[in-house]
């Protein structure tokens, strides 16, 4: 197994890229609730990331939506024809994305060495020109281009669906 996508490693990999980001060091934070109590400077849209399994686990998926918008499972597994979506256990998140419950990010898919977690994004986001998501660990924010995320997650090989939420 390769060496896990660590904070670090997660810079490491944007400042190689050329990829302009800020970040901001916190204390742990777990939900959204969290970020606003930690004081985080918010430099864009914060993202909500869910990591989610069909019925059967056979399929996983990392949906990522703003803050304000809703993820109804039932509709959104009509939509991706998958049956019984639903949140995936702690174990499966370390499995193939390599982080713990409250960790959840984009740049958890760096970690998915098979490239079977298909990433699921708000076609809203596209419009928004920084986000702001968890560099595999929950002591920092980087806030970078939606455009950055979605071509980091594409060169790494994870498929992409771009579907559209309601807030």
């Amino acid at each position: 197994m390769a060496e896990k996508y660590t904070k670090e490693k997660v810079f490491a990999l944007l400042d190689q890229a050329g990829i302009a980001y800020t970040t901001q060091e916190h204390e742990a934070v777990y939900t959204m609730a969290d970020v606003d109590g930690a004081g985080v400077k918010r430099e864009g849209i914060v993202l909500k990331n869910l990591f989610l399994k069909d019925g059967k686990g056979r399929r996983h998926f990392l949906v990522s939506v703003p803050e304000n918008k809703k993820v109804d499972l039932k509709e959104l597994g009509e939509r991706l024809n998958v049956k019984k979506l639903g949140l995936a256990s702690a174990e499966r998140l370390e499995t193939y994305l390599g982080v713990e419950h409250g960790c959840v990010s984009p740049m958890g898919l760096l970690n998915d060495e098979s490239k079977s977690v298909t990433a699921v994004f708000d076609s809203g986001l596209a419009a928004e020109t920084i986000v702001g998501i968890h560099p595999n660990d929950t002591t920092a924010s980087i806030w970078l281009s939606f455009q950055d995320v979605v071509q980091i997650v594409k060169d790494h090989g994870n498929e992409i669906v771009m579907l559209a939420f309601q807030a």
